[in-house]
Protein backbone atom coordinates (compact mmCIF):
# COMPACT_ATOMS: atom_id res chain seq x y z
CA UNK A 1 0.00 0.00 0.00
CA UNK A 2 1.39 3.56 -0.62
CA UNK A 3 2.29 4.94 2.84
CA UNK A 4 2.15 8.46 4.37
CA UNK A 5 5.02 8.97 6.72
CA UNK A 6 2.56 8.07 9.82
CA UNK A 7 1.52 5.02 8.21
CA UNK A 8 5.45 3.97 7.08
CA UNK A 9 6.32 4.39 10.32
CA UNK A 10 3.63 2.30 11.68
CA UNK A 11 4.07 -0.59 9.56
CA UNK A 12 7.86 -0.58 10.08
CA UNK A 13 7.11 -0.56 13.75
CA UNK A 14 4.51 -3.55 12.90
CA UNK A 15 7.07 -5.88 11.35
CA UNK A 16 10.04 -4.67 13.87
CA UNK A 17 8.19 -6.16 16.62
CA UNK A 18 6.75 -9.29 14.76
CA UNK A 19 10.98 -9.88 14.26
CA UNK A 20 10.74 -9.27 9.97
CA UNK A 21 14.22 -7.62 10.44
CA UNK A 22 14.39 -7.69 6.46
CA UNK A 23 11.30 -5.97 5.95
CA UNK A 24 11.65 -3.43 8.85
CA UNK A 25 15.33 -2.47 7.84
CA UNK A 26 14.17 -1.97 4.04
CA UNK A 27 11.48 0.10 5.20
CA UNK A 28 13.71 1.94 7.50
CA UNK A 29 15.97 2.59 4.43
CA UNK A 30 13.12 4.20 2.27
CA UNK A 31 12.21 6.55 5.66
CA UNK A 32 15.74 7.60 5.53
CA UNK A 33 15.57 8.25 1.68
CA UNK A 34 13.47 10.09 2.13
CA UNK A 35 14.56 12.72 5.32
CA UNK A 36 13.54 16.22 4.54
CA UNK A 37 16.44 18.29 5.31
CA UNK A 38 15.24 19.49 9.09
CA UNK A 39 15.08 15.93 10.25
CA UNK A 40 11.85 14.58 9.72
CA UNK A 41 11.68 10.96 7.96
CA UNK A 42 9.85 9.67 5.35
CA UNK A 43 7.97 13.07 4.00
CA UNK A 44 5.92 12.75 0.56
CA UNK A 45 5.57 15.56 -1.41
CA UNK A 46 3.59 18.31 0.03
CA UNK A 47 3.17 16.99 3.24
CA UNK A 48 2.50 19.49 6.53
CA UNK A 49 2.86 16.85 8.95
CA UNK A 50 5.34 18.05 12.14
CA UNK A 51 4.96 14.89 14.85
CA UNK A 52 3.52 11.98 11.87
CA UNK A 53 7.67 11.45 10.71
CA UNK A 54 8.51 10.43 14.20
CA UNK A 55 6.76 7.40 13.84
CA UNK A 56 9.48 6.17 11.58
CA UNK A 57 12.17 7.13 14.34
CA UNK A 58 12.67 3.81 16.46
CA UNK A 59 12.45 1.67 13.18
CA UNK A 60 15.34 4.00 12.06
CA UNK A 61 16.99 3.59 15.48
CA UNK A 62 16.93 -0.50 15.54
CA UNK A 63 18.40 -0.42 11.56
CA UNK A 64 21.00 1.14 13.01
CA UNK A 65 21.91 -1.30 15.93
CA UNK A 66 21.37 -4.51 13.52
CA UNK A 67 23.15 -2.99 11.06
CA UNK A 68 26.12 -0.76 12.18
CA UNK A 69 25.53 1.26 8.99
CA UNK A 70 25.90 5.42 10.08
CA UNK A 71 23.09 6.40 7.68
CA UNK A 72 20.70 4.95 9.99
CA UNK A 73 22.17 6.18 13.58
CA UNK A 74 22.78 10.38 11.49
CA UNK A 75 19.05 9.57 10.27
CA UNK A 76 17.49 8.89 13.66
CA UNK A 77 20.03 11.47 15.47
CA UNK A 78 18.81 14.16 13.05
CA UNK A 79 14.89 12.93 13.58
CA UNK A 80 15.23 13.37 17.39
CA UNK A 81 17.04 16.84 17.32
CA UNK A 82 13.84 17.85 15.16
CA UNK A 83 11.46 16.65 17.79
CA UNK A 84 13.33 17.99 20.77
CA UNK A 85 13.92 21.45 19.55
CA UNK A 86 12.92 22.38 16.14
CA UNK A 87 9.55 20.98 16.19
CA UNK A 88 6.78 24.19 16.81
CA UNK A 89 4.86 23.42 20.05
CA UNK A 90 3.00 25.08 22.21
CA UNK A 91 3.74 27.48 25.35
CA UNK A 92 3.39 24.82 27.58
CA UNK A 93 5.93 22.71 25.29
CA UNK A 94 3.58 20.44 23.39
CA UNK A 95 4.42 19.76 19.89
CA UNK A 96 1.80 20.77 16.99
CA UNK A 97 0.51 18.56 14.58
CA UNK A 98 0.93 19.99 11.75
CA UNK A 99 2.85 23.64 10.31
CA UNK A 100 0.37 24.59 8.00
CA UNK A 101 -3.70 24.99 7.80
CA UNK A 102 -5.94 23.03 5.98
CA UNK A 103 -8.52 23.16 3.32
CA UNK A 104 -11.27 22.91 5.73
CA UNK A 105 -10.23 25.88 7.70
CA UNK A 106 -7.56 24.41 10.77
CA UNK A 107 -4.74 26.77 11.82
CA UNK A 108 -1.27 25.39 12.18
CA UNK A 109 -1.33 25.53 15.82
CA UNK A 110 -3.49 22.26 16.84
CA UNK A 111 -3.20 19.44 19.07
CA UNK A 112 -4.43 16.17 17.40
CA UNK A 113 -4.95 13.19 19.42
CA UNK A 114 -2.72 10.91 16.59
CA UNK A 115 0.31 12.73 17.64
CA UNK A 116 0.07 11.00 21.07
CA UNK A 117 2.06 7.76 18.99
CA UNK A 118 4.11 9.61 16.65
CA UNK A 119 6.95 11.35 19.25
CA UNK A 120 6.72 9.99 22.28
CA UNK A 121 7.48 6.32 21.86
CA UNK A 122 10.82 7.23 19.57
CA UNK A 123 11.69 9.76 22.28
CA UNK A 124 11.61 7.37 25.05
CA UNK A 125 13.63 4.87 22.73
CA UNK A 126 16.28 7.48 22.12
CA UNK A 127 16.66 8.31 26.27
CA UNK A 128 14.29 10.77 26.55
CA UNK A 129 11.34 9.27 28.70
CA UNK A 130 10.76 12.30 30.42
CA UNK A 131 10.29 14.30 27.21
CA UNK A 132 8.09 11.53 26.20
CA UNK A 133 5.74 11.45 29.11
CA UNK A 134 5.48 15.33 29.11
CA UNK A 135 4.29 14.66 25.40
CA UNK A 136 1.81 12.22 26.48
CA UNK A 137 0.16 14.10 29.16
CA UNK A 138 0.49 17.22 27.36
CA UNK A 139 -2.28 16.04 24.72
CA UNK A 140 -3.71 14.11 26.90
CA UNK A 141 -4.14 17.57 29.18
CA UNK A 142 -5.77 19.21 25.76
CA UNK A 143 -7.96 16.55 24.80
CA UNK A 144 -9.20 14.44 27.45
CA UNK A 145 -13.10 14.97 28.08
CA UNK A 146 -13.48 14.81 31.76
CA UNK A 147 -16.56 12.73 31.60
CA UNK A 148 -16.00 9.64 29.40
CA UNK A 149 -11.96 9.79 30.41
CA UNK A 150 -11.31 9.03 26.08
CA UNK A 151 -9.94 11.66 24.14
CA UNK A 152 -11.25 14.10 22.13
CA UNK A 153 -9.70 14.53 18.55
CA UNK A 154 -8.20 18.06 17.36
CA UNK A 155 -7.87 20.77 19.57
CA UNK A 156 -6.38 24.49 18.30
CA UNK A 157 -4.05 26.14 20.89
CA UNK A 158 -4.44 29.09 18.77
CA UNK A 159 -7.98 29.49 18.99
CA UNK A 160 -8.72 27.78 21.86
CA UNK A 161 -10.89 25.88 20.67
CA UNK A 162 -12.07 22.14 19.86
CA UNK A 163 -11.68 21.54 16.04
CA UNK A 164 -13.46 18.18 16.28
CA UNK A 165 -14.92 17.57 19.32
CA UNK A 166 -15.75 14.31 19.06
CA UNK A 167 -14.53 10.96 20.59
CA UNK A 168 -12.50 9.25 17.57
CA UNK A 169 -12.03 5.61 18.59
CA UNK A 170 -8.43 5.71 16.64
CA UNK A 171 -7.31 9.01 18.39
CA UNK A 172 -7.97 6.66 22.05
CA UNK A 173 -6.44 3.52 19.94
CA UNK A 174 -3.32 5.72 19.35
CA UNK A 175 -2.96 7.03 22.43
CA UNK A 176 -3.44 3.00 24.06
CA UNK A 177 -0.05 2.09 21.67
CA UNK A 178 2.12 4.35 22.49
CA UNK A 179 1.25 4.31 26.64
CA UNK A 180 2.35 0.14 26.00
CA UNK A 181 5.74 1.35 24.36
CA UNK A 182 6.18 3.92 27.40
CA UNK A 183 5.51 1.75 30.31
CA UNK A 184 7.93 -0.87 28.65
CA UNK A 185 10.91 1.79 28.32
CA UNK A 186 10.02 2.85 32.00
CA UNK A 187 10.31 -0.47 32.88
CA UNK A 188 13.53 -0.90 30.92
CA UNK A 189 15.28 2.13 32.58
CA UNK A 190 13.90 1.62 36.10
CA UNK A 191 12.08 4.93 36.58
CA UNK A 192 9.58 3.40 38.60
CA UNK A 193 7.41 6.42 39.16
CA UNK A 194 6.64 7.29 35.60
CA UNK A 195 6.05 2.94 34.81
CA UNK A 196 3.56 3.59 37.70
CA UNK A 197 2.08 6.52 36.44
CA UNK A 198 1.44 5.20 32.31
CA UNK A 199 0.59 1.62 33.89
CA UNK A 200 -2.51 3.79 35.95
CA UNK A 201 -3.09 5.82 32.95
CA UNK A 202 -3.36 3.15 30.12
CA UNK A 203 -5.88 1.27 31.97
CA UNK A 204 -7.94 3.76 32.57
CA UNK A 205 -8.17 4.85 29.21
CA UNK A 206 -8.81 1.49 27.86
CA UNK A 207 -11.24 1.10 30.98
CA UNK A 208 -13.02 4.55 29.11
CA UNK A 209 -12.72 2.43 25.69
CA UNK A 210 -13.97 -0.87 26.99
CA UNK A 211 -17.64 1.04 27.74
CA UNK A 212 -18.20 1.36 24.41
CA UNK A 213 -17.18 -1.75 23.16
CA UNK A 214 -19.55 -3.46 20.87
CA UNK A 215 -20.87 -7.65 21.43
CA UNK A 216 -18.73 -8.15 18.16
CA UNK A 217 -15.43 -6.61 19.55
CA UNK A 218 -15.45 -3.19 17.41
CA UNK A 219 -16.31 0.33 18.10
CA UNK A 220 -17.77 3.16 16.39
CA UNK A 221 -16.00 5.35 14.43
CA UNK A 222 -17.17 8.21 16.68
CA UNK A 223 -17.38 5.81 20.30
CA UNK A 224 -20.55 7.46 21.72
CA UNK A 225 -22.59 7.82 18.42
CA UNK A 226 -23.91 4.50 17.38
CA UNK A 227 -24.41 5.82 13.88
CA UNK A 228 -21.52 6.44 12.99
CA UNK A 229 -19.94 3.71 10.86
CA UNK A 230 -18.02 0.38 12.41
CA UNK A 231 -14.21 0.47 12.49
CA UNK A 232 -11.56 -2.00 13.06
CA UNK A 233 -8.75 -0.42 13.40
CA UNK A 234 -9.32 0.80 16.97
CA UNK A 235 -10.45 -1.99 18.10
CA UNK A 236 -7.36 -3.95 16.80
CA UNK A 237 -5.25 -1.00 18.75
CA UNK A 238 -7.10 -1.71 21.84
CA UNK A 239 -6.30 -5.49 21.24
CA UNK A 240 -3.01 -4.69 20.59
CA UNK A 241 -2.33 -2.84 23.96
CA UNK A 242 -4.09 -5.84 25.63
CA UNK A 243 -2.26 -8.75 24.57
CA UNK A 244 0.81 -6.37 25.40
CA UNK A 245 0.19 -5.55 28.93
CA UNK A 246 -1.15 -9.07 29.72
CA UNK A 247 2.46 -10.41 28.42
CA UNK A 248 4.44 -8.16 29.70
CA UNK A 249 2.29 -8.41 33.48
CA UNK A 250 1.73 -4.64 33.35
CA UNK A 251 -2.30 -4.95 32.68
CA UNK A 252 -4.21 -6.38 35.94
CA UNK A 253 -8.17 -6.39 36.89
CA UNK A 254 -10.96 -7.53 35.25
CA UNK A 255 -10.82 -10.60 32.43
CA UNK A 256 -9.34 -7.73 29.75
CA UNK A 257 -8.78 -10.28 27.32
CA UNK A 258 -12.36 -11.02 26.72
CA UNK A 259 -12.71 -7.98 24.58
CA UNK A 260 -9.98 -8.77 23.01
CA UNK A 261 -10.21 -12.46 21.41
CA UNK A 262 -13.95 -10.92 20.57
CA UNK A 263 -11.68 -8.53 18.38
CA UNK A 264 -9.30 -10.90 16.66
CA UNK A 265 -12.34 -13.18 16.33
CA UNK A 266 -14.27 -10.81 14.07
CA UNK A 267 -11.31 -9.22 12.05
CA UNK A 268 -10.23 -12.76 11.01
CA UNK A 269 -13.69 -12.57 9.39
CA UNK A 270 -13.00 -9.02 7.66
CA UNK A 271 -9.40 -10.20 5.24
CA UNK A 272 -9.63 -10.71 1.52
CA UNK A 273 -7.82 -13.30 -0.24
CA UNK A 274 -5.43 -10.69 -1.00
CA UNK A 275 -5.06 -10.12 2.62
CA UNK A 276 -6.11 -6.52 2.94
CA UNK A 277 -8.44 -6.20 5.66
CA UNK A 278 -11.68 -4.60 5.43
CA UNK A 279 -14.31 -3.02 7.76
CA UNK A 280 -12.27 -0.45 9.22
CA UNK A 281 -11.42 3.56 9.11
CA UNK A 282 -10.24 4.01 5.78
CA UNK A 283 -7.85 5.79 4.00
CA UNK A 284 -6.97 8.73 2.84
CA UNK A 285 -9.89 10.42 4.47
CA UNK A 286 -10.84 7.91 7.47
CA UNK A 287 -14.72 9.43 7.00
CA UNK A 288 -15.47 6.19 6.17
CA UNK A 289 -15.36 2.30 6.29
CA UNK A 290 -12.68 1.43 3.56
CA UNK A 291 -9.36 -0.05 4.08
CA UNK A 292 -5.24 1.72 5.27
CA UNK A 293 -1.88 0.77 5.83
CA UNK A 294 -2.27 1.36 9.29
CA UNK A 295 -5.26 -1.36 10.05
CA UNK A 296 -2.95 -3.37 8.33
CA UNK A 297 0.00 -2.84 10.58
CA UNK A 298 -2.97 -2.70 13.79
CA UNK A 299 -3.58 -6.37 12.73
CA UNK A 300 0.39 -7.22 12.08
CA UNK A 301 0.78 -5.62 16.03
CA UNK A 302 -2.65 -7.37 17.34
CA UNK A 303 -1.62 -10.86 16.35
CA UNK A 304 2.19 -10.49 17.51
CA UNK A 305 1.35 -9.64 21.09
CA UNK A 306 -1.39 -12.13 20.35
CA UNK A 307 0.49 -15.30 19.92
CA UNK A 308 4.01 -14.08 20.84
Amino acid sequence: MQRHSWEQGFAAQALLEAGETELFVAMAHDAVVRQWQDGRLAMMGGETAITDSGANGEAVWRAFEITENEIFKTAAEKMLEYVMIYAPHTEDGVIYHNEKSFDEGFTPNQIWADSAYMGPPFMAVMNELNEATKQLFGIMNYLRDDESGCLFHKFDAGTQKFVRRELWATGTGWLLLSTGKLVYEAKHIGDITAYETLTQTGQEVLDCMLKYQRDDGLFHNILDKPDTFTDGTSAMMAAAFIYRGLKEGWLAGRNYKQHADRVRKTMAKNIDEFGIIHGVCGAPLFDRQGTSPEAQAAWLTMENWAKN
